[in-house]
């Protein structure tokens, strides 16, 4: 049997196929362009056909080396994923949790469940995933995700879910907004206002929640800015570009230049739940799980029995 090509070869094909220019893929594998032309040569002497088309003004690639390309590609993956499953176990990291959240987890809940997994459990890899609710759910649906802190609530069959939060929403404004006058700040307040809140693609679900509530009481949002990350909303609302709707663990946390103030309203609050499938009983989930629950007990975000 004919020996494999060298992998250092097919790595130079891939760079130059994907470049379609030499001085390029030799500048991003940090070769000489003399070097990288000789490796490509030999590739093709061992593989025994051509998979470039070269000209003094183009490169291109011969069917051949399309369907070489396209196969090649997805061997080269898993050989990275084959090296990073060996590093793992060779590092002790006996497996992978996988791990989802969103905006209003992101300062408390979800840092401090990690935080005590990790100790608890130093072997487990975790990965941690920045998801919006919607796109959460689709991942716990295709397997692509093991567990994830989501808006509430979600109620499934198949899945299996523990509350996170229940927590007050707040309205977070420029340090100088009129709306600080008030001795209380009610849905109606926000009547009229320039509100900013994060793009569809993100808070999809939390603003359809949010004009939910709102239309209950008669107000329809004025949205006039849709940033795509926290850090810019708050940046916008501190330069007085309007103000923005949040629940309580966020606002702790927006920093200065604005203020907060609860809306005194016993149905505006926002729900985070940790949800994963219900099939799912690997002993990590289940340990990740227990955790949470702990750290939630702790973190005074749900309401009290009976209250």
């Amino acid at each position: 049997m004919k020996s494999l090509p060298h992998l250092d070869y097919v790595q130079c094909f891939l760079a130059v196929a994907e470049e379609l220019n030499f001085r390029r893929a030799a500048e991003r594998l940090d070769l000489e362009q003399s070097t990288l032309t000789r490796r490509l040569q030999r590739l093709e002497e061992d593989l025994g056909f051509r998979l470039l088309e070269r000209t003094t003004r183009e490169v291109s690639l011969t069917q051949a080396g399309r369907q070489f390309y396209e196969e090649a590609i997805g061997l080269m993956h898993q050989y990275a994923e084959s090296v990073q499953s060996a590093r793992r176990v060779a590092e002790g990291k006996t497996g992978v949790l996988r791990v989802a959240y969103m905006s209003f987890v992101a300062m408390e809940l979800m840092p401090l469940t990690v935080a005590r997994f990790r100790q608890s459990h130093p072997h487990i890899e975790i990965k941690l995933r920045y998801i919006g609710t919607r796109n959460q759910k689709m991942g716990l649906a295709n397997g692509d995700l093991d567990v994830g802190f989501m808006l509430g609530p979600f109620d499934h069959p198949e899945y299996r879910t523990v509350p996170m939060s229940c927590e007050p929403l707040h309205v977070v404004m420029p340090r100088n907004h009129p709306l600080l006058q008030r001795s209380e700040i009610t849905p109606a307040c926000l009547a009229h206002q320039d509100i900013i809140l994060g793009d569809m693609s993100e808070w999809e679900e939390y603003r359809w929640r949010l004009n939910d509530l709102f239309l209950a009481e008669g107000v329809a949002l004025k949205v006039v800015l849709e940033p795509t990350n926290s850090l810019a909303l708050i940046g916008l609302v501190a330069a007085g570009m309007g103000i923005t709707i949040c629940p309580e663990s966020l606002a702790r946390f927006v920093g200065p230049g604005v203020e907060t103030r609860q809306i005194r309203h016993e149905r505006f609050r926002s729900r985070t739940e940790l949800v994963w499938k219900g099939t799912n009983r690997s002993r990590q989930v289940q340990d990740f799980v227990q955790l949470a629950k702990q750290v939630s007990a702790s973190s005074g975000l749900l309401p009290a029995a009976g209250s």
